[in-house]
């Protein structure tokens, strides 16, 4: 573990990787609890699998970029760290599974060799900032979101404000009106506006998937360019105090926003906006420059075998982008694997036919570049070699998947290996569906929704059913969900729970009748208000019929054993530790890092630092009574009420009066200094008043 140490150039990420390595060997020899633990490295890109010994590594890649180099680096980590394959997600992220934990620091070293990082991949953290992978060729896009999308990632990454948040925090940004990013269930969705010359945003807030949906709402129909992170930050601010904290199925924004309303939070906003570190924020447009284009002249002109698959996947996998002479290659990835032998194919043989720059989509595709029409042809073979050149992207055929009960604790039925089998069943028995974009088929293996099929026209998501005192693998069947367009979205319909070896005949139930009864041109969308949800309900009915069941259906998709539910602990985010000496601890370190931004001259990092200090000091001391608050703000009240009030801590103005001066200051030298300073005596004064309580 020595290596890296000397082969990293910036101190700030060798810091990092040590002290992960640190962390884990405390870990090992029982000095950090396993809860701590658990939310530390996930904040680091480190979940937890379904098996045990072995962990799931997130590789974070902003906006689902990647070049040709680091895709190779990837792919020697997967094999020389993890299990040879490279899995992509739908936000744009590329996972590697079966990976030890004491690995970990040494693959991150190696990773960030080639620009590449796990920070924040997971955990209550902002996560990987998404937008339209066709941001920047995209001929509908008003300008590219790419450098901003590129900046919110850079200026969070690493921010004291959202380093332990109650939940994590997603943000999109959509490259036109299309909203191909899915602003609408994102805690932030920007879709880019022009006003004139001058660039802006709609921006939407406090969407989310899950086990109950919600559509994010319009907060603002055009936001300058500059005010872009400023905003986003004053929402993360709001979100960190006010959010909940204990119970994790209640601690997203749009959990708040349902619970004290929308004005308030807008209100809260606007109160925090006088703390935030930059009141303007420019964005260097220049950030994310376009790929060079393969040099132009003779490409070879192979002979296509199949000719009719050619043609289809002209049709539904190539666009013609907004820079003239140039085309967009989607690459259909099933199931969005890509064993590393084949990564490395895939690279050797796209090289010199494509830009050197690929974008993972959210359907758990690739996104190849300036491609020349007379490249194409070779394109295809190289593809089609590698059996990626299915035609249908983004289709019917396309069909999301998480990867279920293969490798996630939640995973409730197998979601894989029925991607695969639906896409079989569109392919053979209705190929004219492959040219179909209107409706989206997305799975999950649990009900929260990894799988987007909350959003999807035909959605399925893992379940269970019992039947004569046995337990049967089942899925949910959603209908009537997906995108509207310019920030307006549907969240599904749950309709009916039926075996999961029934899967295809609910699938052929409805595009048998959509294809009878949908008017001629008519969306899904339409098709299925027209009919309403009782109409699939009882169109399904007869598949949800247990006392048909067969023995084989008591055996999951690409299972052979029966089936049998064990569902372990979650890991999307991490839990909140409630163990008074570790807060105090953690208040220690907090501190810490205060004093180390106030000598940097980071006014903004030291006062939030600072902020977190205090209010976990209090939390400590209200737990030795017993008193769990589930909310920062909470800790603030409920500490007033039972030590500054019962004159048990003398503080010169009330607790609440004292933490809030940061949303009253802004973040000058003056003010840092003078907050530094009580969040230390009153560190150090809970520390004295517990050693005197446990005398």
């Amino acid at each position: 573990m020595q290596s890296f140490r000397t082969e990293l150039e910036n101190p700030i990420v060798e810091k990092d990787i040590i002290d992960l390595e640190k962390k884990i060997r405390a870990f090992r020899e029982g000095k950090i609890h396993d809860e701590k633990f658990r939310s530390l490295r996930l904040a680091r890109g480190v979940y937890g699998q379904r098996q045990p010994g072995v962990q799931m590594v997130r590789i974070k890649l902003p906006f689902g970029k990647v070049t040709f180099k680091q895709i190779l680096r990837i792919a020697d980590i997967a094999d020389e760290y993890g299990s040879g394959n490279l899995h992509l997600t739908t936000r744009q992220d590329i996972q590697i599974h079966y990976v030890s934990l004491d690995r970990t620091p040494e693959l991150w070293a190696k990773l960030e060799q080639d620009d590449i990082t796990l920070r924040e991949a997971c955990g209550n953290t902002v996560r990987n900032v998404t937008s339209s992978p066709a941001s920047g060729i995209d001929p509908q896009e008003p300008f590219d979101v790419s450098p901003y999308a590129h900046a919110t990632f850079e200026y969070f990454l690493r921010n004291p404000i959202c380093q332990e948040m109650g939940r994590k925090f997603k943000i999109s940004f959509s490259s036109s009106e299309a909203d191909t990013a899915f602003s609408y269930i994102h805690d932030l969705g920007f879709i880019p506006k022009l006003r004139g010359e001058e660039r802006g945003f709609k921006v939407l807030m406090a969407g989310g998937l899950g086990a109950q949906p919600a559509i994010a709402h319009v907060v603002e129909e055009f936001l300058p360019e500059d005010e872009v992170i400023p905003y986003i930050e004053t929402i993360i601010r709001v979100f960190d105090r006010h959010g909940e904290r204990n119970n994790r199925n209640k601690a997203r924004l749009k959990f708040l926003v349902q619970k004290i309303g929308l004005e308030e939070v807008l209100r809260l906003v606007a109160i925090e906006k006088t703390a935030n570190k930059v009141k303007t924020y420019k964005i260097n447009r220049d950030a994310v420059p376009q790929p060079v284009p393969p040099a132009s002249g003779s490409f070879p002109a192979p002979e296509i075998a199949n000719p009719l698959k050619y043609e289809q996947w002209l049709a539904t996998n190539v666009f013609e982008q907004k820079q003239t002479g140039f085309y967009g290659v989607y690459v259909k990835v099933p199931v969005g694997d890509i064993h590393t032998p084949e990564a490395r194919k895939l690279v050797e043989g796209i090289r010199g036919l494509v830009a050197d720059e690929i974008r993972i989509t959210q359907n758990q595709g690739l996104l190849l570049k300036y491609a020349r029409k007379e490249a194409l042809p070779a394109l295809f073979n190289t593809l089609n070699e590698l059996q990626l050149a299915e035609p249908g992207f983004d289709s019917v055929a396309d069909v999301t998947t998480c990867p279920g009960t293969d490798t996630c604790n939640l995973g409730i039925s197998n979601s894989m290996t029925l991607s695969k089998v639906l896409e079989d069943v569109i392919y053979n028995e209705y190929e004219d569906f492959i040219y179909n974009r209107d409706i989206k088929i997305k799975i999950s293996g649990c009900m929260n929704s990894c799988g987007q099929h909350g959003l999807a026209h035909i959605g399925f998501h893992g379940s269970s059913l019992k039947a004569d005192k046995r337990v049967l693998p089942s899925v949910q069947v959603l209908l009537g969900g997906g995108t509207v367009g310019d920030g307006a979205g549907r969240a599904a319909d749950k309709v009916i729970k039926v075996p999961a070896k029934r899967a295809t005949h609910v699938l052929r139930a409805v595009l048998d009748d959509y294809k009878v009864n949908a008017v001629s041109e008519e969306t899904f969308h339409s098709y299925y208000d027209s009919k309403g949800k009782d109409y699939f309900y009882q169109l399904l009915k007869p598949l949800a019929d247990l006392t048909t069941l067969t023995e084989d259906e008591f055996v999951d998709w690409g299972h052979q054993e029966t089936f049998a539910t064990a569902i372990g602990v979650g890991e999307c985010a991490g839990v909140v530790i409630d163990l008074v000496a570790t807060l105090l601890f953690e208040s220690e370190e907090k501190l810490g890092w205060a004093k180390e931004a106030y000598a940097d001259g980071r006014w903004a990092d030291a006062i939030y630092h600072s902020y977190n200090t205090l209010v976990s000091s209090a939390k400590a001391l209200l737990l030795d009574k017993g008193i769990n608050s589930s909310t920062q703000t909470g800790v603030i009240k409920e500490f007033d009420l039972n030590y500054v009030n019962t004159g048990l801590v003398n503080l010169p103005t009330s607790f609440n009066d004292l933490v809030l001066q940061i949303n009253q200051n802004e973040p000058s030298e003056a003010f840092a200094t003078t907050y530094l300073q009580s969040a230390e005596e009153f560190l150090n004064e809970m520390k004295a008043n517990r050693e005197a309580l446990n005398v």
